[in-house]
């Protein structure tokens, strides 16, 4: 697969002066780091690496950097540095993996049949508290997403982590069962009820005559 192949140069100098030329002349600063082996500092085509950016896969992947003059590195992207005016990215961060390696990484969470559930179908509203899960498991087997199927619900239920079924060999650490999303009820539903709250509350607090 090409969006998993990257081609990059050795960094001659490193510093944030030297960052803010390469990026003025499209390209685009990273390191390559970990592994028992000294840090890479290298250079990537900023045009190239942003459509990649743009994949999912990239992101829970083993990426093939081929370095030139260096051979090629098996990498995770471990962290992205993104302008926060731009929306563009400033500095990648790969850190060198093996397949059997375990690794952590975070999955997004992809919500399946939401149309037909229940709950929205009488108005209910999905609040997805949880849009990325942090998944343990081997680095040649990373889901590409972790998938929540909402089929069943109606106003009012939820799902939480141990509801998820993971893939073979993937899990979540955690030390308490959080919830992954809900249905709520619609929001005029709500402010009714509140409205008969506090109107029972009036008529409760009514001197006897």
């Amino acid at each position: 697969m090409t969006d998993l192949i990257i081609d990059a140069t050795l960094r001659e100098t490193t510093g944030k002066g030297d960052a803010r030329r390469m990026r003025r002349a499209g390209s685009l600063p990273a390191i390559i780091y970990g592994g028992g082996k000294p840090d890479l500092a290298i250079t990537l085509n900023a045009n190239s690496i942003g459509k990649k950016l743009n994949v999912e896969a990239f992101y829970t992947s083993m990426l093939s950097v081929n370095v030139a003059g260096k051979g090629t590195e098996t990498v995770l992207l471990k962290d992205t540095q993104w302008d926060p005016l731009l929306d563009t990215a400033m500095h990648l961060d790969f850190m060198r993996v093996s397949s059997a390696d375990s690794v952590t990484v975070e999955v997004p969470v992809i919500v399946l049949n939401y149309d037909k559930c229940p709950g929205d179908i009488a108005g209910g509203m999905l609040d997805l508290v949880r849009h990325v899960l942090e998944v343990t498991c081997r680095a040649d087997s990373i889901p590409e997403s972790v998938e929540v199927d909402c089929a069943n619900l109606d106003i009012g239920d939820n799902i939480h982590i141990e509801d998820i079924s993971l893939p073979e060999g993937s899990k979540v650490i955690h030390e308490f069962n959080y919830t992954i999303l809900n249905i709520s009820a619609p929001k005029n539903h709500e402010e009714e009820s509140n409205d008969d709250t506090a109107t029972d509350t009036e008529v409760s607090a009514e001197p006897e005559a």
